[in-house]
């Protein structure tokens, strides 16, 4: 019987045969010998017997209990990060067979998570080396430009296409920029320098970097919210992804179109909302527009890379946030944040 292969169950089945088996012996000694009471005595030897029997199996309950109880506690150490622990299964039974495949499981698991880290770093050189690659010709590629826009002060048509080439090549830039930035986000090779700052501060230098922006195309930009509110987060990166849904808005609001930041602080989050009144997003396209490169077939933006949106939900989740977006068509839209309040940490 495979049951009896552990050894501590066999030496629990040989204790409980052993004290049965004297039980026996004494019991049918006492019946043939005729001694005198000896229903009471084999009553006694019955009562002995299982209170043996008892002690015995608490004992092995109890060994057992111990047993799992380390291996729940490796378990636990392996969900918390610790990838070199190993469930003690040296003895033979159905328990130390589980214990083995749970062993099994957390190397194959280990291996897995080492050939994504290490395909994760191939990614993130590789981007990286492209990038680096990019910006020489790009640098280039701008200077020529520039030189054609110069020579071409005459020549309406050649000036068009001078203008043109320039928004291609700022479009290149920024899908490299961004490719870059999110990879790194994704490797976890970025570590964030989080500093208290204050949210009105942060609001204010993404409304001046539009402000020129916002002014040329009638637009306007307003912020509103408590002045003490602070956010512990990385300032540069909270900035890049709020600039994101703020160039978003731009992008989608027409004419005497307003941006509205807002932020206010709740009993555990701070909340940050980035809203306009410009067009709106399609139903179809809402569980879609944090993925990446995601285009829309009813978006008349032509202009747009699909890494914005994406990027910025990745610094999100990076400073441990929440990211919801609400819209109604031909109404506009609401980018909703949700930071931990550092006053609650």
């Amino acid at each position: 019987m495979k049951i009896l292969a552990n050894r501590k169950i066999k030496s629990l089945f040989v204790r409980i045969l052993s004290c049965i088996m004297v039980f026996i012996l004494i019991s049918a000694a006492l019946v043939i010998l005729d001694i005198r009471n000896a229903a009471h005595y084999i009553i006694i030897c019955g009562v002995c017997m299982g209170i043996a029997v008892l002690l015995f199996c608490y004992g092995y309950f109890k060994e057992q209990h111990k047993i799992m109880e380390s291996a729940i506690a490796q378990i636990t150490e392996y969900i918390s990060g610790t990838k070199d622990i190993m469930i003690e299964c040296s003895d033979e039974g159905g328990l130390y067979r589980l214990f083995h495949e749970v062993n099994s499981l957390a190397a194959v698991l280990n291996a897995h998570a080492e050939n994504e880290k290490n395909a994760k770093k191939f990614l993130r050189n590789t981007i990286s080396d492209i990038s680096h690659q990019l910006k020489t010709p790009l640098a280039a590629l701008n200077i020529y430009n520039g030189l054609i826009q110069d020579e071409a002060k005459e020549l309406p048509a050649l000036q068009e296409f001078a203008r043109l080439s320039e928004q291609e090549l700022d479009r290149i830039e920024t899908l490299v920029q961004n490719l870059l930035k999110i990879t790194k986000l994704d490797a976890g090779t970025i570590v964030l320098e989080k500093s208290l700052e204050k949210v009105s501060e942060l609001a204010e230098d993404i409304k001046k970097h539009f402000m020129f922006r916002a002014g040329q195309e009638g637009k306007e930009i307003c912020l509103s919210g408590d002045k003490e509110i602070s956010l512990l987060c990385d300032r540069s990166w909270i900035i890049e992804a709020i600039s994101n849904l703020v160039k978003n808005a731009l992008d989608h609001t027409g004419k005497g179109g307003v941006i509205r930041i807002q932020w206010q602080a709740f009993a555990s989050i701070v909340q940050i909302t980035v809203k306009d009144n410009g067009s709106g997003i399609h139903p179809e396209d809402l569980y879609h527009i944090f993925k990446r490169f995601y285009r829309s077939r009813f978006s008349k933006d032509t202009q747009g890379i699909g890494l914005g949106l994406p990027l910025t939900k990745a610094i999100v989740e990076a400073h441990n946030g929440t990211i919801e977006v609400d819209s109604i068509l031909g109404t506009g839209t609401s980018f909703i944040i949700n930071f931990p309040n550092p006053t609650k940490l």
